[in-house]
């Protein structure tokens, strides 16, 4: 794998091996990040499931602040962190090796928000509401979660979200989210 664009551009990094892992391909992130260019550039990004590290990693190349990483897979876990290494990137990158509902609750009560969320989960995950839901309090005003789903079926998700775009790329589908307005009462 490698990255695409960025001050990293042209570095390849690893995948973890084995079948739990399903690496965002090149073509589908670089669509991703020519929707997202404005959003990314001094983002703070959370990447859940992160597996490889590669949406993370590519957001950093881009210009994103920070990125947190959390992947409850202790392979995945050891191979983003020496893939940050690799890419020179370790400084900029968190890693939370737990599964997402602790990652969350830890990121809400040490008061952090993100501009950017990535989401891609097993695609064998088709309800997405739990997940999106307990990231509202993580989400700054303006921030877009991207969810990573098979192109055939759309996951379920919860009120307080607005679809704005979505896209297929062969077996994978991607779907931009935002948190919908509120309205003052």
């Amino acid at each position: 794998m490698r990255i695409i664009a960025g001050m990293a551009r042209g570095r390849t990094f690893d995948a973890p091996q084995g079948q739990d892992t399903r690496p965002t391909l090149d073509r589908v992130r670089e669509n991703v990040f020519n929707i997202l260019q404005m959003k990314v550039r001094g983002a703070a990004v959370l990447d859940l499931f992160s597996g490889s590290g590669a949406m993370a990693f590519e957001a950093v190349s881009r210009g994103a602040e920070t990125a947190v990483l959390v992947d409850h897979d202790r392979k995945a876990h050891a191979v983003e962190k020496a893939n940050a290494q690799k890419l020179r990137m370790a400084e900029r990158c968190r890693f939370l090796n737990c599964d997402w509902l602790q990652a969350v609750n830890s990121l809400r009560e040490q008061g952090m928000r993100f501009d950017v969320v990535f989401l891609d989960p097993p695609y064998k995950m088709h309800d997405m509401s739990g997940v999106m839901m307990a990231l509202m309090p993580v989400l700054k005003e303006d921030a877009v979660v991207l969810l990573e789903h098979e192109a055939k079926t759309f996951p379920s998700t919860c009120d307080g979200y607005e679809l704005y775009d979505s896209r297929k790329y062969g077996i994978a589908g991607v779907s931009f989210f935002r948190l919908m307005p509120t309205e003052d009462v």
